[in-house]
């Protein structure tokens, strides 16, 4: 990863010159820039650039003619985006309290299906299996979320229901049992009617569309947005599996994500399902990605690495009245020869080049490597006073360029992820994570004040979210765990979710539940029922809700 002071791209990015894997399709064409005019063999050089004046440079395909100076009257100007940047009419409309912002998200709508599925699958494969309801699904999310909270995504699961180095929340909520269960039946689809489609997906499509459809209208973006992939960690049998060296995880599940660089919110997301069958590699990919991705936004500055960035991709954003700044590969066909020699060139030079709509800067960081960054914001050599002097085309990137990198290390702090072998599972609680995150953006632009200050306020809103959706589970709880920890905070719930008590009602006692001897018995018996009026452990022989001491 490139530090913010480096203009060297991120990750993948890197574009040395040894990095040669993304060769030009012999097909593709770029179109010419405006002002540049055919040429015969015979005008050029040996190395494919044509010989005009050293004001003039010809790119390698022979199709675009850039000038060394700028000279042309055209400037971009923003259209404006026409929206207001933050949350939409329609989500602060919908959220009063926190857990709301949530649901803008995870609707009660795709619980049900998730909870309809895992009946389904339940009812099929385990024997006397017992439905479980919305309310149940809801706390097991929430206790994913705790989970994450507490960075405990790698503990076993049976640990954090353990007395000493467990949580009482947990034991609070459900049993291990329950929450293991529910983790080997959660499905999201029928997978019966599953082997009739071809689809990928199909294993989560109904809830990822639903998922997806939400997330830009929730949210605004204000005027830079950043393209780039993110790979969701999986090593398991996966059909769409990928393998990225230059990824922390290196094998997973790799999607494209628009993010607003300003508060890294997740506006769009995909999921990138690999070729497909007997089809041949596609061919401007990068292009299609980015186009796809911004569909429906305009007067934005799109920010790119040299996967997704050509000459082509900036003219068609132009037409979509929006600007893009990103890293060139050097091998793209519509780049000059002059811009990429660096012999002789002193460090911390740059070289610009124009054409009426592009602006391309080569930066010599140090010495023998070069940087190469197209720009249709940027319409003029602007070189930064400080001690690297960097060009404005390189700093701009470099502070637009982590959107997606940004949401990834919030991801990766309070993860909710656990171990899986199922790839459904892997994406769903990846989906859980960009909620969270969406939720949080969502929730602190409307109320700004909550907690303000606080460098950990991600977690404060992650914790009581968590305890949000379990608390309804832990209020319904008939029989009390044994842990003390875990039995007030079942006593508190359900005191908090009884809006009124019958003073003449006999109080709960509070008495925790351990197993002792019973103290009538002469054998001397370990049992768990307490007398309701002493507390005394007794056995069911002298047991009759009063234990017959009492009674006597």
């Amino acid at each position: 990863m490139v530090t913010q002071s480096d203009p060297e791209p991120m990750e993948h990015d890197f574009i040395t010159s040894d990095v040669d894997t993304d060769t030009v399709d012999e097909d593709e064409k770029y179109h010419p820039g405006p002002g540049s005019s055919s040429t015969s063999s015979t005008d050029l050089s040996d190395g494919g650039e044509e010989e005009t004046p050293d004001l003039l440079w010809r790119s390698k395909n022979r199709e675009i003619l850039w000038a060394a100076t700028n000279d042309a009257t055209f400037q971009y100007k923003p259209p404006g985006t026409g929206l207001t940047p933050g949350p939409t009419r329609y989500a602060v409309a919908r959220v009063g309290e926190l857990i709301d912002s949530f649901e803008l998200f995870f609707t009660p709508e795709i619980t049900k299906i998730v909870t309809e599925y895992t009946n389904l699958h339940g009812r099929r494969t385990i024997p006397k299996w017992k439905d479980i309801d919305s309310t149940t699904m809801r706390a097991y999310f929430g206790l994913l979320l705790l989970a994450g909270v507490y960075r405990s995504r790698s503990e076993a699961t049976r640990s954090l229901w353990d007395h000493q180095t467990g949580r009482h929340i947990f034991r609070a909520t459900m049993s291990v049992k329950t929450f293991t269960l529910i983790s080997r039946t959660l499905r999201f689809d029928d997978r019966q009617a599953r082997q009739r489609h071809k689809d990928k997906m199909a294993a989560v499509r109904e809830i990822w569309d639903t998922w997806t459809e939400r997330l830009p209208l929730m949210f605004n973006p204000a005027v830079d947005v950043c393209v780039d992939e993110q790979l969701v960690p999986y090593r398991e049998s996966c059909e769409f599996r990928q393998y990225m060296p230059r990824k922390p995880a290196r094998y997973g599940i790799k999607m494209w994500v628009t993010c607003d660089v300003k508060t890294s919110y997740a506006w769009r997301v995909s999921v990138y399902t690999g070729r497909v069958a007997d089809a041949p590699a596609e061919k401007q990919q990068g292009r299609r990605v980015v186009l796809e991705m911004t569909e429906g936004l305009k007067g934005v500055t799109v920010t790119c690495d040299n996967f997704f960035s050509s000459y082509g991709l900036a003219e068609e954003l132009l037409r979509r009245k929006i600007a893009m700044v990103g890293t060139m590969r050097k091998n793209r066909a519509e780049l000059p020869s002059r811009l990429m020699r660096i012999e002789g060139r002193e460090v911390l030079s740059s070289v610009f080049a124009f054409t009426p709509t592009h602006t391309l800067v080569s930066y010599v960081p140090k010495r023998g490597k070069n940087v190469i960054l197209l720009s249709t914001k940027h319409r003029a050599p602007e070189i930064d006073r400080g001690e690297k002097k960097k060009p404005k085309i390189i700093l701009d990137y470099n502070s637009c360029k982590g959107g997606v990198d940004t949401m990834d290390t919030m991801i990766a702090t309070y993860s909710c992820r656990r171990r899986t072998r199922r790839w459904p599972l892997a994406l769903f609680f990846n989906m859980l994570d960009i909620s969270g995150i969406n939720a949080y953006i969502v929730w602190t632009a409307i109320c700004p004040t909550w907690h303000r200050g606080k460098s950990h306020r991600r977690r404060l809103f992650l914790e009581e979210l968590g305890k949000k959706l379990v608390t309804p589970q832990m209020a319904r709880r008939q029989h009390l765990p044994q842990a003390p920890g875990a039995v007030s905070l079942v006593l508190e719930a359900q005191a908090s979710s009884t809006p009124t008590k019958d003073p003449t009602s006999t109080p709960r006692t509070t008495h925790t539940r351990m197993r002792k001897q019973c103290v009538l018995c002469p054998t001397r018996k370990v049992v768990l029922c307490t007398c309701r009026k002493c507390g005394k452990h007794v056995c069911k022989d002298h047991y009759d809700t009063i234990c017959t001491s009492c009674l006597s």
